[in-house]
């Protein structure tokens, strides 16, 4: 019987990491770390920091290449075939490396339960127990990095990716948008009149890039500081936060 235990690591800040997190990790038998290409291998070294820092126990921690996903083609499909493209490798590595079951454990950015799909590449796999120690989001370092809270008084908040922002604009009945996943910078699809960003990228990480105001006017900075970090970087993941005008009271 396998054991796994999805730990949420937060957003790349060490001290993101939970107590709960530090103990499921040195009880794990084995430490899966995926590595993303030479664009994302500062992500692996992250991984590797917090290993170095936390463990204190001799955990066998192992790496191993990360399938890609499809580009072309339907969306929902190449997502399908990623996914088990990727349960079949970690089938793989728990064979290899826990050929008598163990307690496996699994690295994840911010929580296993926000626009994340371990849990749902982890329900391919028969015979594992899964358990999920929950880490800190981005929403939550977007909201901690500018001082804000995530709702307005009595308001309702939305949280969606860019691709569907793009494809559908402003959620209905919404007064504050959260947007993630976004490949690009969904929000230029939007009227701008009357709406407020926060937004966010590298979040707690020592490259941190904040940006706030009106998004007619910090809209297009946030589009070319965002394409100059991903130029510099080779990679960016970040976050935002809309909220259209209204009385707070």
């Amino acid at each position: 019987m396998i054991e796994l235990t999805l730990i949420g690591i937060g957003t790349g800040n060490p001290d993101h990491i939970t107590m709960q997190a530090v103990r499921a990790m040195n009880a794990a038998d084995l430490i899966l770390i995926p590595r993303k290409g030479k664009a994302k291998s500062d992500l692996v070294d992250l991984r590797r920091d917090i290993c170095a820092q936390v463990l204190n126990t001799p955990v066998r921690i192992v790496e191993f290449d990360m399938p890609v996903r499809a580009a072309q083609g339907d969306y929902t499909q190449a997502v399908h075939e990623w996914h088990n493209a990727i349960a079949a490798v970690w089938r793989e590595q728990i064979a290899l490396h826990l050929p008598d079951g163990g307690r496996l454990a699994l690295l994840v950015w911010g929580d296993p339960s926000l626009y994340d799909s371990t849990l749902r590449i982890a329900e391919r796999l028969s015979g594992v127990t899964v358990k999920v120690v929950a880490g800190i989001t981005s929403i939550q370092a977007l909201t901690a990095a500018h001082a804000i809270a995530l709702n307005p008084l009595a308001g309702s908040v939305t949280i969606t990716t860019g691709r569907l922002l793009r494809a559908h604009g402003w959620p209905n009945g919404a007064d504050t948008v959260v947007v993630m996943l976004d490949g690009g910078c969904a929000f230029e699809a939007l009227d701008p009149a009357g709406i407020a960003i926060w937004w966010g990228a590298y979040l707690g990480m020592a490259q941190e890039a904040l940006e706030y105001g009106p998004l007619a006017t910090v809209g297009p900075v946030i589009a070319a500081r965002r394409a100059e970090l991903r130029a510099s970087h080779g990679w960016i993941m970040d976050v935002y936060l809309m909220r259209k005008e209204q009385n707070d009271g």
